[in-house]
């Protein structure tokens, strides 16, 4: 694979995570960039390990995670969309402020949901001359440089559009989500 190619599916692989991020980044009370790093170091963390398990299930059993994969993705996307969205559209209570940060739990949930494409890449590498190694390196470090912008980015968005950032960030993981589910139905 040329340097060039991997690059392109290091982006392509970043791009549902930089969207999460940006819900994340909006959902907080202006997030710092320690927080915004945080948040791309769980998210790259995961999206490198990802095509590496992927690429070992790859060499055993490609046709089981591929048939289950998108499924996984719109699930768990689903899922913390719509609790983005509750939270979103509860009555604001006048005490309580938004977060600081997001559990490591939270984020580790939402990072494993974003990076399930990137396991079912790792399965297609598996067949192709590929150091899984260096591909695993670059998709994480793009993505953690992707969702560290976008928490930034979802910074301003939250503070122009207030509780309804949350409500659109959850919105765009089931979109995320959707489109995941489409894709993979629609290719079969």
């Amino acid at each position: 694979m040329s340097p060039v190619a991997l690059l392109l599916l290091a982006l392509a692989m970043s791009t549902d995570a930089f969207a999460a991020a940006v819900g994340k980044g909006a959902a907080l009370h202006k997030p710092r960039l320690r927080e915004a790093l945080r948040t791309g170091l769980v998210f790259g963390s995961i999206e490198a390990l990802t095509p590496v398990v992927g690429w070992a299930l790859g060499r055993a059993a490609a046709g089981y995670i591929a048939a289950w994969d998108h499924w996984i993705a719109f699930a768990l996307l689903g899922a913390l969309g719509l609790r983005m969205i509750r939270n979103g559209l509860a009555a604001p209570e006048p005490d309580v402020p938004k977060p600081e940060s997001h559990s490591l739990r939270l984020l580790m949930l939402t990072g494993l949901a974003t990076s399930i494409d990137a396991m079912a890449v790792g399965v297609g590498l598996a067949f192709l001359d590929v150091n899984i190694l260096v591909a695993a390196a670059a998709i994480g470090l793009c993505t953690l440089v992707m969702v560290t912008l976008g928490v930034m980015l979802g910074r301003v968005l939250g503070a122009i559009a207030g509780q309804r950032a949350e409500v659109a960030g959850g919105l765009v993981l089931i979109g995320v989500g959707v489109a995941i589910l489409v894709e993979h139905l629609g290719a079969a």
